[in-house]
Formats: structure tokens, sequence, C-alpha cells
């Protein structure tokens, strides 16, 4: 697989967040064309008509298209609040790790987030997690980024 045309980083995380936040309920797709870079974003929701692109007819050609992942694909859900956890509150890892037993785990974790004063820091944690795991998944996908 040859690399792409470089892709802008900062347009690939934010399209990236787009399809994290709306793929709970699969309703964001993108797709990075390897030859041109350009990056085309699709959803059959009327909440994301103004940013749905026309999907190319060979969009499905893995040769030339790869779509961008959600941060499930990429292990930033669970796994990293207990990697957080474990470095930053190991005196609340066992609650973090019951919270996530749970549904409504999110909202739970930001409470205790609160209450440690420790939401900033996860917030810092949480953007570096996913800038570095998805700067992994380009140069595993031989995707050349730019800034």
């Amino acid at each position: 697989m040859s690399p792409t045309v470089p892709v802008s980083f900062k347009e690939l995380l934010d399209t990236f967040e787009l399809v994290s936040m709306a793929n709970p309920l699969g309703e964001y797709q993108a797709f990075i064309c390897r030859q041109t870079g350009k990056i085309y974003c699709h959803s059959d929701s009327e909440d994301f008509a103004e940013i749905t692109d026309e999907l190319p007819h060979d969009v499905e050609d893995d040769e030339k298209y790869i779509a961008v992942p959600d941060k499930r694909e990429l292990d930033l859900g669970k796994p990293m609040v207990l990697d957080f956890a474990r470095e930053f509150l190991p005196g609340a890892f066992d609650e973090v790790r019951y919270i996530f037993s749970k549904r409504g785990a999110y909202q739970k974790f930001k409470a205790l987030l609160v209450r440690k004063h420790a939401l900033e820091q996860w917030y810092d944690f949480e953007n570096k997690a996913t800038e570095q795991a998805l700067r992994r998944w380009c140069e595993f996908n031989s995707i050349a980024v730019t800034d």
C-alpha cells in the first residue's frame, strides 16, 4: 500500500471526533482518499446535512479509500479511562473500574473527576492519548499527515 497524499492532521482529528461522537448510533462515516488526501464525510441523518459529502461510487475500494476510525476502534474508551485512573487516581482505581461496569459510566466518571479536582488533567490526558493513537493509526495505514 503506497502512502497517501498528505492529509491535514487537524482536519482528520476534527473528523475523527465527529465520527466518534456520532458512531454509537452509526450515523456518521468518513473516508480518506489515498490518492488525493480528501476526506469525504457522509451521514443519512438530517443532523449532519450541512457537513455531508456525496461519497465516490468506489468508496468501498480499500486500495483507494480508508474509513476514519472511531474512538472504540482505537481503544480510546474504557481502556484509556483505566490507564488514566491507574496513573493519576490510583486510590480511586477500583471505584473507576466499578463505574465502568455499569451504564452511564462517563457521567459518573466526570463527577468523580470533579470531586477529585482532576477534570483538566483528564482532558489533557485524553487529548494526548487521542492524538497519539490517531497518529499511530495514520502511520500503520501509511497515511501521511501535515500539521
